[in-house]
């Protein structure tokens, strides 16, 4: 039976194949960053999109900025304004929201599908880290996402 996918999947997937990146190894901050248009600051300050720019913390490990990217492009693309402006349950609602972005961005269900996972979880999340450059909790997260919706 095929699967649909739901509007985020569907966005993810319209949004990194209009930018001509269809597999795992084309995933990284320069590459999706350059084909959008985006520029990226590594700085020593937490995380953040702010006037259009998308600044990455330069003391994390590659694969935590990676996810942050991801978390931050989020921002880029569907939040608009000064968080600090907002009551706390919106920022926290597009804090949610980034997060679910994040995990579909750097593991996008359109690859994640094509791979022949194995049938052990500990191997499966191990492969899906050393695929698509993701930390290990990130990992499993968007494999559970996955198998409750993919799986039966």
């Amino acid at each position: 039976m095929k699967r649909t996918y739901n509007h985020l999947e569907e966005y993810i997937r319209r949004l990194l194949q209009g930018i001509d990146i269809y597999h795992p190894h084309q995933l990284n901050i320069e590459n999706v960053s350059t084909r959008l248009g985006l520029s990226v600051h590594y700085l020593g300050i937490d995380s953040m999109f702010l006037a259009g720019h998308i600044f990455l913390d330069s003391r994390k490990a590659e694969k935590s900025q990676w996810q942050d990217f991801g978390h931050e492009l989020c921002h880029a693309r569907w939040h608009e304004g000064d968080q600090a402006l907002i009551g706390v349950m919106m920022r926290e609602y597009q804090e949610w929201k980034a997060d679910n972005f994040a995990l579909h961005l750097c593991i996008p269900t359109f690859m994640l599908q094509k791979l022949n996972l194995p049938s052990d979880e500990r191997r499966t999340v191990w492969m899906i880290q050393e695929t698509f450059g993701v930390e290990k909790e990130f990992a499993e997260k968007r494999l559970m996402h996955y198998l409750k919706n993919y799986i039966h």
